[in-house]
């Protein structure tokens, strides 16, 4: 239904709220974002040390091994290895906590979600009506005009000399 000048314009009671709940639903996203980029942060690091540990164990066989052995460098090798068996594992600690936090956000963002559309359907809900309550109004106007306009041609046809 085309709008015109004269009519009215619909008013959502509710609107401050929608606009409160779709911030609030930005905001869960912007910190779903920050968790997700922590997380996939900590997963290039868990990639980076395991990485360096394949090129210094590749190194250590082909260069290493080979000849007389020097046990200094194989007791520094072995506490470089453990060293980063330390750090991989630190790294998985913190990417379990992160995974934790990525899977809280995704929640607190669905329910976010979840409240916006609950408004946005309240004010489909009450759009319908509005536009309903309209188009009744129209009716009501059109037959009233239709009623006056039968009364002033039966009052035409009576004053007519027969």
């Amino acid at each position: 239904m085309p709008l015109k000048a004269d009519m009215p314009k619909f008013v959502f009671q509710l609107e401050g709220l929608l606009r409160q709940r779709k911030n609030v639903e930005q905001e869960k996203m912007r910190a779903l974002a920050h968790k997700q980029a922590a997380l996939n942060e900590l997963q290039d690091e868990l990639r980076r040390i395991n990485e360096s540990v394949q090129v210094t164990n590749d190194d250590v066989r082909r260069n290493h091994l080979i000849g007389t052995l020097d046990m200094n460098f194989l007791a520094a090798h072995r506490r470089f290895m453990i060293g980063m068996q330390r750090q991989a594992l630190s790294t998985v600690q913190r990417m379990a906590l992160a995974q934790r936090q990525v899977e809280e956000a995704q929640k607190e963002l669905a329910t976010a979600a979840k409240n916006r559309k609950a408004v946005e359907k309240l004010r489909e809900k009450h759009h319908q009506r509005w536009l309903e309550t309209l188009r009744r109004r129209e009716l009501s106007e059109m037959d009233e005009i239709g009623m006056r306009l039968s009364y002033y041609a039966m009052a035409e046809d009576q004053e007519a000399p027969a």
